[in-house]
């Protein structure tokens, strides 16, 4: 490989660690705010299930990016370069904001906005981004039904035990193991978007067939990356998640980890490129409705679904713009 497409790669793995930094709030949010694990320990444990998800899943999230969203024949190192600037610059910026928004959401805005400044909208797969469009608005939707679901179930099972602290001791275990299932979704699904990102790089720079699967070197440093990150975290948005949303015990925390979890399990299966982020918090506003509605603090809700909503087209204007003087060298 050229040094040109190892330092693309570089650039890759660098959005895919700040992926694991960004999305570590979705990962320990609701673990740390329960106080089930120090926040220390809470990344540790999610670094490590980030990390082991690559022996569960396959790659079908990766064969989406590389091959469904943009038309390879456009997918060239400068767009490909700028695509990824853009997702980790937009991704900067609402960190810096406490804003959980989705670093999926931004790599596909950024991917789209560069093949758009270097061909035109005709680059763009209606197909794909219509699937992934779709999921925007179900994924969150289906974390809060499962999340409200499996909370109202629980709390039927239970509906006999008067003390409520040794409910709650009891759920801290058991949210630990939901934790951990999270953390394999959340690995499961963003990490393989990096790796969709340098299968298409690969692609393009011939290294690889058009029907290539993911190499196991790409497979084993994407999630590598993404555990580093995590194990660094993301503070700021840890407390969005997991204390301004909604006030969250173990078993509403558990609750909560166990709907996404669910959920992502079946989109990485299906090879559909989904938010942990807007899962997660679509789950935690799902618990946290099961107490009256006015638990929920939607104002704080309100901001975050804005920043979903913003993050394509802010992710896409910032490739496209980073695009414009590599064009023109």
């Amino acid at each position: 490989m050229n040094l040109a497409l190892v330092s693309i790669v570089a650039v890759a793995l660098a959005f895919d660690f700040f992926n694991g930094f960004h999305d570590a709030a979705n990962s320990i949010a609701t673990v740390v705010s329960t106080r089930v694990l120090s926040p220390r320990l809470a990344v540790a444990w999610a670094a490590f299930f980030n990390f082991a998800a690559f022996l569960i899943f396959g790659t079908a999230v990766a064969s989406t990016i590389a091959k469904d969203v943009v038309d390879q024949r456009v997918l060239t190192n400068p767009v490909i370069f700028s695509g990824l600037v853009g997702a980790i610059v937009w991704d900067v910026i609402t960190w810096y904001l406490g804003l959980p928004t989705s670093s999926s959401h931004a790599l596909v805005g950024g991917m789209a906005g560069a093949a758009v400044g270097s061909a035109g909208w005709h680059a763009l797969i209606a197909s794909g981004l219509q699937k992934i469009a779709v999921f925007i608005v179900l994924s969150p939707i289906i974390g809060l039904l499962l999340g409200f679901s499996i909370l109202v179930l629980v709390y039927w099972a239970f509906h006999r035990s008067r003390k409520v602290h040794r409910l709650n001791r009891g759920f801290r275990r058991a949210q630990l193991v939901s934790a951990a299932a999270f953390s394999l979704g959340h690995g499961a699904n963003d990490a393989q978007k990096t790796m969709g990102v340098i299968l298409a790089l690969l692609i393009a720079n011939g290294v690889v067939g058009k029907t290539a699967s993911v190499p196991l070197w790409v497979v084993l440093s994407a999630h590598t990356a993404i555990g580093l990150g995590t194990l660094f975290g993301g503070w700021r948005i840890v407390h969005t998640m997991g204390s301004r949303i909604t006030k969250l015990n173990p078993v509403a925390g558990m609750s909560a980890e166990l709907a996404a979890a669910v959920t992502l399990f079946f989109t990485a299966h299906a090879g559909i490129p989904v938010s942990t982020t807007h899962t997660i918090t679509g789950a935690i506003v799902g618990v946290g409705t099961t107490q009256r509605l006015g638990a929920v603090r939607w104002g704080i809700a309100s901001r975050v679904v804005w920043a979903w909503v913003l993050t394509i087209p802010g992710a896409f204007v910032v490739a496209w713009l980073v695009f414009q003087p590599i064009r023109a060298l």
